[in-house]
């Protein structure tokens, strides 16, 4: 991706500036076709994330806060995701009789069946874009990545 083609630009852009104009061109890019790769299912990005955490969980539930550390993007909004999630069946939640404040968050059947197609979906997306990357690319990439 040719940065300064794709701000049509003509002017060399600094490093340091390129750098972050790069990584969130690269970053956009990955979240339009991860979110293409899951609209057939309904389901956006942050709730397929939602629904990975808890398959994560193994059969226990998880609280709001647990959600809210593991989520890729971190967000204020997980109840909202939780809610639409619901809506869909994919998930239950029960409230604590003696505390209502606490509330247990688990991935049900018909969700765990959803995630296992929508798994498919994102993997091939994910190949298509890392195709142009080899194994020792991509791990050059992440050590780069692992200092910010």
């Amino acid at each position: 991706m040719n940065v300064e083609a794709v701000i049509k630009t003509k002017t060399a852009i600094p490093l340091p500036q390129r750098t972050i104009i790069h990584l969130t061109l690269v970053t956009n890019k990955i979240t339009e076709e991860l979110g293409n790769a899951l609209k057939p299912y309904g389901v956006s990005l942050q709730q397929f994330n939602v629904l990975r955490i808890l398959r994560g969980q193994q059969g226990k539930p998880a609280h709001m806060s647990t959600l809210n550390e593991r989520m890729v993007r971190k967000m204020s909004n997980t109840t909202r995701l939780v809610d639409k999630l619901l809506l869909k069946g994919y998930v239950d939640r029960v409230v604590c009789e003696s505390n209502r404040r606490k509330v247990e968050i688990n991935i049900t059947n018909k969700g765990m069946d959803a995630l296992r197609e929508m798994d498919k979906a994102v993997t091939a997306s994910e190949a298509d874009l890392l195709a142009e990357l080899t194994e020792d690319q991509m791990k050059a990439l992440n050590l780069l990545l692992d200092k910010f």
